[in-house]
């Protein structure tokens, strides 16, 4: 399967996931923040939730898991030794380095996942009050992240914070060595042009169009990612429209801009209205480039009037109530802009946000639940325009909901 991604919207053909395990009982409340986390989460609990939300896509489309790909893309010893050793030089663990390459290829995958335990088998070790040499990938279920499929490559992400590095490592090592998923990877540390302020996620890139891309600029995205992408685009003589809307560093719930929103269909989008539809502090930028060139470099007054000028005619939901701007927080905090598109009008969200989900009825989307999906109560295929409503109680709680738990790799094609 190639990459083939040029919407958020189109018809869902293949998409990569991460079933969480032990890695999330290997965080504490003294290390959640470090590991990017307000709260612990109950496994269980995520487990039961995430099963559930990986049905859904598993009766829609092909689903991936990533522990697999990483497995075969492992089959070549040198490419399991080129792995192991980059993410040890990376995260100073070349101690372990001997450890990690005497394991089998399964047991190595999980490793890089979920941890190696430090041995306490010195001085130093011993008076640590660390527990593992290599820690858990806490975030690595929120497979967004890490890298973005954008049009028929994949964008390596750099990642702001340096206990998420990995992640993207691995999936650097699958997209050029897996043989189910393959791509060409544009990752900006192998450029003579990178620039340590470089960051960019998943979660702030949205492919609108052939021709539009959405960016946030925030906690976890540069400038400097914009700059290179801009060099890139240059390069491949490529007309490109790039949307960027700056974003609050604070509350952590407005970390990525697909927090804030989504596409759900050809003619709908999911906003939250206070940031989205009004002209605020935080700007909204059209970049132009055609022929090799910058075209131009504008403000626009918000997102919406970015994408009317490029010729969208988007409907914006609201997240939560219009005029209640306490449970428009309440909602966006758990996610309640975040919506995944198994196709156009074909939508998943967290069942929690009801206020979120009821705009989304109102506007011709049945509301189906996972639930009654898998026991096979309701057929999606009886549906044109559906929500999909996902238990999600302990699933929100770390930080994101179904866009950020998916990484597409093939959709069909829109006909705008």
């Amino acid at each position: 399967m190639k990459v083939n991604v040029f919407s958020e919207i189109g018809e869902l053909q293949g998409v990569i996931v991460h079933h969480p395990g032990s890695e999330i009982e290997n965080m504490t409340p003294q290390n959640a923040e470090r590991a990017l986390y307000s709260d612990i989460l109950n496994l269980t609990v995520a487990t039961k939730e995430y099963c559930e939300f990986k049905g859904i896509l598993k009766k829609y489309t092909t689903v991936f898991e990533v522990k697999d790909l990483l497995i075969e893309a492992i089959q070549s010893e040198n490419v399991k030794k080129e792995l192991a050793n980059k993410v040890c030089a990376n995260e100073k663990a070349n101690h372990v380095l001997e450890d990690l390459l005497s394991l089998n290829n399964e047991d190595f995958a999980t490793a890089m996942i979920e941890g190696v335990e430090m041995k306490k088998d010195n001085l130093t070790n011993f008076l640590s009050q660390e527990r593992y040499s290599l820690r858990s990938l806490h975030n690595f279920f929120y497979m967004r992240d890490s890298s973005i499929s954008m049009y028929n490559n994949v964008l390596i992400s750099k990642m702001a914070n340096i206990v998420r590095a990995r992640e993207a490592i691995i999936m650097e090592t699958i997209f050029d060595h897996s043989s189910t998923v393959s791509a060409k990877t544009i990752n900006p540390l192998n450029y003579r042009d990178y620039d340590s302020e470089i960051t960019i996620e998943g979660g702030d890139v949205l492919i609108a169009r052939d021709d539009v891309i959405l960016i946030g600029l925030g906690s976890r995205s540069s400038s400097k990612a914009v700059d290179f992408l801009i060099e890139r685009f240059k390069e491949n003589k490529t007309t490109m429209n790039i949307v960027v809307q700056e974003l609050p560093y604070k509350p952590e719930s407005f970390i990525h801009l697909d927090m804030v929103f989504t596409f759900l269909d050809m003619d709908k989008c999911m906003i939250y209205e206070p940031l989205i539809a009004h002209h605020s502090k935080y700007q909204t930028v059209h970049i132009k480039i055609e022929n090799g060139n910058v075209n131009f470099i504008r403000y626009r007054n918000n997102l919406m009037e970015a994408l009317s000028v490029l010729n969208f005619n988007l409907k914006p939901l609201i997240c939560g109530i219009s005029e209640d701007l306490w449970i428009q927080q309440r909602e966006q905090w758990h996610s309640g802009a975040n919506f995944f598109a198994l196709g156009p009008g074909k939508v998943m969200g967290y069942a929690r946000n009801s206020y979120t989900i009821e705009e989304l009825n109102k506007n011709g989307f049945e509301v189906l639940k996972a639930r009654d999906i898998l026991k096979g109560k309701k057929e999606m295929s009886d549906y044109s325009k559906f929500v999909v409503t996902l238990d999600g109680s302990e699933l929100p709680r770390g930080g994101g909901g179904a866009r950020c738990m998916t990484m597409p790799v093939l959709r069909q094609s829109i006909n705008w």
